[in-house]
């Protein structure tokens, strides 16, 4: 592979979008790296995330990075990356809620990434389909996330949103 491609998978919970984007990953590579950005927070999650790991299979390797997704070679390979959400949350929590500098760090490490010849699969949640919150805090992420998913669908050749486990080709 010597070139570069990315694309986008977004939708609501429980809508299929990783089960899609590895599905995919999976028809372009016999062996897909799956990038977790998830920190773990309690011991149901543990066990959560232990359980997609036995999932996947052998063909998959799985790298778990919080934040420096740049750090992380994946050359020449299929790279999911599960997920957006949980990544953006990673630095939103670090700035204590700061919007702009949240944005601003992960954009950054978000171009550097993709410097990378790869095949890119992001994996997003759409939040602001819902209601408007009430909770400042949940406003402000909503809106980071927002952002942020507009500037990786704007660097992606494909975007797809994922309704009730199908597959709607946005872009």
């Amino acid at each position: 592979m010597n070139s570069k491609r990315i694309i986008l998978i977004t939708g609501g919970q429980r809508s299929g979008k990783s089960s899609y984007a590895m599905k995919l990953a999976l028809s372009l590579s016999d062996n897909p790296v799956y990038l977790a950005t998830s920190a773990i927070w309690d011991e149901e999650h543990r066990q959560r995330i232990e359980r997609h790991k036995k999932d996947r299979g052998p063909e998959w390797t799985n790298i778990e990075e919080l934040k420096d997704l740049q750090k992380v070679d994946v050359s020449n390979r299929v790279v999911v990356i599960d997920c957006v959400t949980l990544w953006s949350t990673n630095f939103f929590n670090e700035t204590n809620g700061d919007v702009q500098l949240s944005l601003m760090a992960i954009i950054e490490r978000f171009e550097a990434f993709i410097k990378q010849d790869a095949t890119f699969i992001f994996v997003t949640n759409e939040l602001g389909l819902g209601g408007i919150s009430t909770n400042d805090l949940q406003r402000r992420f909503t809106d980071l996330l927002g952002w942020v998913n507009q500037h990786i669908a704007s660097r992606s050749e494909e975007v797809v949103l994922m309704v009730s486990g199908i597959a709607l080709k946005v872009k």
